[in-house]
């Protein structure tokens, strides 16, 4: 489904660690002409542990309050909401996701983790249930390389696709659309098919630099080793995979391993993804 056109950019904040989150999605919310709506879920199990039943819950509102304070210093012109629920983080955001944006969470600490991370984690859970498309910011600010997206050819990856055009062009960065194919498939023809997907996205009067690239190998290693160059990955919640899981294995493993943000697109329709106070594309952030 398209996002309505006063949709925010929803951050779902656990500590201060999420900090950094806040400042990309109120990069992204600004470039998109969105509102943020900063949410953190409170638990009345660590109130009563806690010396003060009134502790968590002033912790609670001094986060929301420096998250918001952040979120005015990157971009002062955004409208910015800040709230308290009274409830668990991974059912929240699951159900608020169905009316947002984009969700944007931090990644726990997968990235650089070197350690199997269990299926539950938030960030996996949310890539695979929630309702719009979901940003991954990593602890670690990312390099200024290009946008990165994997295309395997399904509808999923062309909407994700759309969404990556979109956002090099915001960034005014350079696009790499990413292919990777079988041992035996034919490379020139699987090529040709993804510039023409490329030019259906960008249209003819299109000036953000793109690059095609078609490689063999193994989809989840390529597009891991190709992210570490790029500011973010982004890649369709599941592709032309067999199966019906509802997060594929090289968006699993992009956000298991990649050292970028990764964006992994769902509940999309084709539609503009910008609202009426979008800044225009190619604008350089202050």
């Amino acid at each position: 489904m398209a996002a309505p056109a006063d949709a925010a950019v929803l951050v779902g904040l656990g500590s201060e660690l999420d900090l950094p989150v806040v400042e990309q999605a109120a990069q992204e919310a600004a470039d998109h002409g969105r509102p943020l709506h900063l949410l953190h879920t409170f638990d009345w199990s660590a109130a009563f542990a806690a010396d003060t039943v009134a502790a968590p819950r002033d912790q609670a509102e001094k986060l929301i309050a420096r998250a918001a304070q952040l979120a005015h210093q990157t971009e002062p012109g955004l409208t910015v909401r800040g709230e308290i629920v009274e409830s668990s983080m991974l059912p929240t955001l699951i159900r608020r996701s169905e009316v947002a944006f984009l969700l944007a969470v931090g990644d726990s600490g997968m990235a650089g983790s070197g350690q199997c991370v269990p299926a539950e984690t938030t960030a996996v859970q949310l890539a695979a249930r929630a309702g719009c498309p979901l940003l991954v910011v990593r602890r670690e600010p990312p390099p200024q390389g290009p946008v990165l997206v994997g295309v395997d050819g399904s509808p999923s990856s062309h909407l994700a696709l759309q969404w990556a055009v979109e956002c090099a062009a915001r960034r005014d960065a350079r696009l790499l659309a990413l292919r990777v194919v079988e041992y035996d498939e034919d490379t020139d023809a699987v090529a040709e098919q993804l510039t023409e997907a490329m030019a259906r996205h960008t249209g003819r009067d299109n000036t953000v630099p793109t690059e095609c690239r078609v490689v063999r190998g193994d989809p989840a290693e390529v597009l891991i080793d190709t992210s570490r160059n790029a500011q973010v990955a982004l890649v369709a919640a599941r592709g032309d995979e067999p199966g019906r899981a509802m997060l594929g294995a090289v968006a699993q493993s992009l956000l298991y391993h990649s050292p970028a943000p990764v964006v992994v697109v769902r509940g999309l329709a084709e539609a503009p993804l910008a609202g009426p106070g979008a800044r225009p594309t190619g604008d350089q952030r202050p």
